[in-house]
């Protein structure tokens, strides 16, 4: 056989391993699980059963989301007491003075605008953000805590579904994925691609195992129980992470926390995406954390993703113009395999599913992304995100100043 046909053939046995022995990542069944019909009804005419809930919301700059995602969780209609406290981040548009207006406006939960100022050295500014938030909500003695982007909207029912799920299952940390907007071309190419990918890298199947065999969560949408919060000691001890969701889990797993990660049904991100452009930001400010600035994992992720989704459609057209009949049909079925492990995730998000033989091209983005971010970070640009860029995080000091309920 050629050598293009080796390559082929390593491809295709790649796939068919990453098909069933990668945790049949590209199912798209692992939803948020819940208690008993029985147990919900007779839970929710007794309100008192209910934990008290906060709801930290760090944001900085979203006045443009603000108003398709806070007035959703003013909204919720828990049954045992919650309230949402907003953390400005040094946002220069108006969103805290936004935020009050629009609680004003639309009622429901109480909310708090509090604002920290500007993160101390070895914090990133969500982190920051997030320890304001989560100190002056542990002073109201809340029993879970929900962490939820600025721009994640939630159903109704949102909250106290997360909480259902927590109680009935013993969980101390659940996470839905929330469902990204897709609505321009470039939206349909790589955000379906993004959580395919993701849950790739973290199968969420091995996630929710009694012995689980990874760990992650999705920052969006993370219902956290307050005393594994204390054990864990977060968010002190992640305060320099970028990629804080995974950095998050890690932290409740190994506080003893029992997680869960899921795709969400009802909650969903309104921030968009437009252009190539906004997209390729949103991937590549944290792609070569991910890789933890490792050169040679860089290497071997570009040498990966060239092997599995690059190679077979370049097997399959070069194979059938030269006759070479072992590497057009390797090349082939593993294309085949590819785009089939693609269609559940296409159908989640109600997409058309001729999208799925064009995977290898939205790989070849998101190749070319990872080699940006890391340009970048050598560069010294690093991770940058609304005018912060995080490129080596100096070390936290070790005495963080408490935050006053009134601060």
């Amino acid at each position: 056989m050629s050598t293009l046909a080796w390559f082929a053939l390593l491809s295709l046995v790649v796939w068919v391993w990453l098909l069933l022995g990668q945790g049949f990542f590209w199912r798209t069944d692992q939803r948020l699980p819940s208690a008993s019909r029985h147990e919900e009804r007779r839970t929710r005419r007794e309100a008192d059963r209910w934990p008290r809930v906060a709801v930290v919301v760090p944001a900085r700059d979203e006045a443009e989301v603000l108003p398709l995602s806070l007035p959703s969780l003013l909204a919720q209609d828990y049954p045992g007491v919650a309230e949402v406290i907003l953390v400005d981040d040094g946002s220069t548009d108006g969103t805290g003075r936004l935020a009050v207006e629009l609680a004003t406006r639309h009622g429901g939960l109480a909310l708090t605008v509090v604002s920290p100022g500007e993160p101390e050295p070895g914090w990133t500014g969500k982190l920051w953000a997030l320890r304001h938030g989560m100190a002056l909500a542990r002073t109201r003695g809340p029993g879970f805590l929900l962490l939820t982007d600025a721009d994640i909207a939630h159903e109704p029912d949102s909250l106290r579904l997360l909480v259902s799920a927590a109680e009935a299952n013993g969980l101390d940390l659940v996470s839905q994925m929330a469902r990204l907007r897709v609505a321009s071309l470039w939206e349909r190419l790589v955000v379906p691609a993004f959580v395919y990918f993701f849950a790739q890298l973290y199968p969420f199947r091995w996630i929710n195992r009694p012995r689980p065999l990874a760990t992650a969560a999705a920052g969006g949408c993370v219902l956290l129980r307050t005393e594994t919060v204390v054990a864990a000691d977060v968010p002190e001890v992640i305060r320099q992470a970028v990629i804080d969701d995974v950095s998050l889990a890690r932290a409740v797993r190994r506080a003893g926390g029992r997680i869960w990660l899921g795709l969400a049904e009802r909650v969903d991100s309104v921030r968009p995406y437009p252009g190539l452009g906004d997209l390729w930001r949103m991937v590549a400010r944290s792609a070569y954390a991910q890789l933890r600035h490792s050169p040679l994992l860089l290497l071997g992720t570009v040498a990966g993703l060239v092997l599995v989704y690059l190679v077979p459609p370049v097997a399959l057209s070069a194979g059938a113009v030269r006759g070479d009949g072992a590497a057009a049909w390797a090349g082939g079925a593993a294309w085949a395999v590819m785009a089939g492990t693609y269609v559940p995730m296409l159908r989640y998000y109600r997409q058309p599913l001729w999208l799925a033989p064009l995977l290898p091209f939205t790989a070849f983005l998101y190749l070319l992304m990872t080699v940006d971010s890391a340009v970048r970070h050598y560069r010294g640009v690093g991770a940058a995100w609304k005018g912060r860029t995080y490129a080596r995080p100096e070390a936290a000091p070790d005495r963080c100043r408490d935050v006053a309920p009134g601060e």
